[in-house]
C-alpha cells in the first residue's frame, strides 16, 4: 500500500506574525515554520498503517527549498520519502495543481491532506486534488481505517459523525481527532540520523498559473482594554452595556 502525505509548512503560532511592502507580503524574518497540524495528524495515521500493514510513505510538499527542514522533520518521524515540487506556493490552485500533476503520473493508494492550513485557512487545496484526479474525497476525516481495498472514514459533520465506506484510491482531509495529540511523534536521534539518510527529491514544477492574489493583509483590531466597574454599580454596567458594548 502506497500513501501520500501533502505538508504545507506554517509559522509557529508563537511566531510574532508582522507584513511588509504596504502591508501585502508576509515577513518571514524571525518567523519558525512547521509542519501544519491538521498534516502533522495525517501524517501520524500514516506512519501507523506503515508500522501496521507495512504500508509505504511519502511526503510531498509544493514550495522552496526554506522548506527542506521540515520535511527532514517529516522523514525522521518515520516518511520513507519526501518530494519537493520546486516552485512558490502562490495560491491553493497552484498547489492543487502541482499535487494532482504529481499523483496523476505517480499514483498511490492513499492520499492524506490536511482539511485546511493553520495559516490561510482555505479549506481548498484537498477537495480540488480529489476533483482534477477524479479520487473519492471524504473531508473533516477523524477516523480512517483500512481493510484491504476499502476504507471506512469518518467524517465530522453538524450535530455529529457520518460513517463511510469507500474504495481505494482515496483522498482524506485530515484533522484534530484522526490521532490523538498525545500520540503525535517527535522525532529522536535514531529518527533523525535515518532522515539523513533517506531521499529528498526535489522535481519541477509542471506549468501552472495561479488564479488569485494577495491584495493586502490587515491585522485583528487590538482588544480594548478591560474595564473593571465596582460589583454593587448595575446602573453603570448596564450603561455600558448598552451605549458602550452596545449589547442589549
Amino acid at each position: 500500500m502506497k500513501i501520500l502525505v501533502c505538508i504545507s509548512c506554517v509559522p509557529d503560532t508563537t511566531s510574532k506574525i508582522n507584513f511588509k511592502n504596504n502591508n501585502t507580503v508576509f515577513d518571514e524574518q524571525g518567523v519558525q515554520f512547521v509542519i501544519n497540524p491538521n498534516d502533522e495528524f495525517g501524517l501520524t495515521r500514516a506512519i501507523w498503517f506503515k508500522e501496521k500493514i507495512g504500508a509505504t510513505v511519502d511526503v510531498l510538499h509544493v514550495g522552496e527549498a526554506s522548506a527542506d527542514p521540515t520535511l527532514r522533520k517529516a522523514l525522521a518521524i518515520g516518511a520513507d520519502k519526501a518530494i519537493r515540487i520546486d516552485t512558490p506556493a502562490t495560491d491553493a490552485f497552484v498547489v492543487s495543481d502541482q499535487i494532482s500533476n504529481y499523483i496523476q503520473a505517480n499514483p498511490y493508494d492513499l492520499i492524506i491532506a490536511g482539511r485546511e492550513s493553520i495559516d490561510y485557512n482555505g479549506s481548498m487545496v484537498p477537495g480540488m486534488i480529489a476533483a482534477k484526479c477524479d479520487l473519492a474525497f471524504v473531508n473533516t476525516c477523524v477516523k480512517l481505517e483500512i481493510n484491504g481495498s476499502t476504507a471506512s472514514a469518518t467524517r465530522e459533520m453538524d450535530g455529529g459523525m457520518e460513517v463511510l465506506s469507500v474504495e481505494l484510491p482515496l483522498i482524506i482531509g485530515s484533522q484534530k481527532g484522526l490521532v490523538e495529540e498525545t500520540d503525535l511523534r517527535i522525532p529522536n536521534m535514531r529518527g533523525i540520523m535515518q532522515a539523513r539518510q533517506k531521499p529528498l527529491a526535489v522535481v519541477p514544477a509542471t506549468e501552472s498559473s495561479s488564479k488569485t492574489a494577495i491584495s493586502s493583509f490587515e491585522k485583528p483590531a487590538p482588544k480594548a482594554a478591560v474595564k473593571l466597574i465596582p460589583a454593587d454599580d448595575i446602573d453603570q454596567l448596564i450603561d455600558l452595556l448598552q451605549n458602550e458594548a452596545k449589547v442589549l
